[in-house]
């Protein structure tokens, strides 16, 4: 079976806060032949684990990298590369894929009202303006 992965599929194999869902949720993933990751789901899977389990930023991005370790998970890897980017010098991983998906949509320059953002994709070599 090909799946989509909802972002509580991914939340509950990751934290296994519920044993039953968790193991549920681990054969799900483990028993599909593909499992699409959308960018969404992504950017709520990292805001879950930072609100609600008050996860750090170097476990984000662990949980994160282990998914795309997988073979079977398919996702916007240059996106998700740049959400962890943007995530492991101290920002926002949604601030990264939003970034690179604008990029790829035809937009030059990320143009926000938070001065990190702008500040750490301007470091990465990326234009940014602060608006």
């Amino acid at each position: 079976m090909r799946i989509t992965a909802d972002t509580n599929l991914l939340v509950r194999a990751a934290v296994c806060d519920d044993a039953a869902q968790a193991e549920r949720a681990q054969r799900i993933l483990a028993g599909a032949e593909l499992v699409a990751v959308s960018t969404a789901s992504l950017c709520e899977f990292t805001w879950v684990l930072r609100s609600v389990y008050n996860l750090n930023t170097a476990d984000i991005s662990v949980a994160i990298h282990a998914l795309l370790a997988t073979d079977k998970i398919i996702t916007n890897r240059p996106a998700v590369e740049a959400g962890l980017a943007v995530l492991e010098a101290g920002g926002d991983f949604a601030d990264g894929i939003i970034s690179q998906e604008g990029r790829w949509l035809g937009g030059d320059v990320f143009v926000s009202f938070d001065k990190k953002a702008v500040a750490i994709l301007k470091q990465q070599g990326t234009q940014a303006l602060l608006a």
